[in-house]
């Protein structure tokens, strides 16, 4: 994979401030304690996370959610289909299917998904597990 094409590690969101909200993070940029209006954020919501840390990983512990990145490959889902078992995927963070995982595959051996974040698939997987994504 050439290194441009390597997804991105990080999703680009918007969000809507009021124009006094912006000043004073544009005021705080101004006087240095952040590089730009992105760093205030991104560290406004890890302050947040952090906070709540705890009922985060409680949460984690009781739905059964795996944190973070997890790769689905096609040799994977074959073990898989081959043991006759039927993955319930639950993912915190970015979870991501083989590029050269089927859409049958992928059918045959995920009964459910459930992403909080980000879910990286071909068009074509995605479409087949529509009925499941949660």
């Amino acid at each position: 994979m050439a290194p441009r094409d390597k997804p991105p590690e990080s999703e680009k969101i918007t969000l809507n401030l009021g124009y006094v909200d912006l000043g004073r993070i544009d005021l705080l940029v101004q006087e240095g304690f952040y590089s730009n209006r992105s760093d205030f954020i991104r560290t406004a919501i890890r302050n947040q996370l952090d906070t709540h840390g705890e009922t985060v990983r409680a949460s984690l512990a009781r739905q059964t959610l795996e944190l973070g990145l997890r790769d689905y490959t096609r040799e994977e889902l074959q073990r898989c289909q081959a043991a006759g078992e039927i993955l319930h995927i639950k993912v915190v963070g970015l979870a991501r299917i083989a590029p050269d995982v089927s859409a049958d595959l992928a059918r045959a051996t995920i009964g459910s998904l459930t992403v909080l974040g980000s879910l990286q698939a071909s068009p074509e997987v995605r479409k087949a597990l529509a009925d499941r994504l949660h």
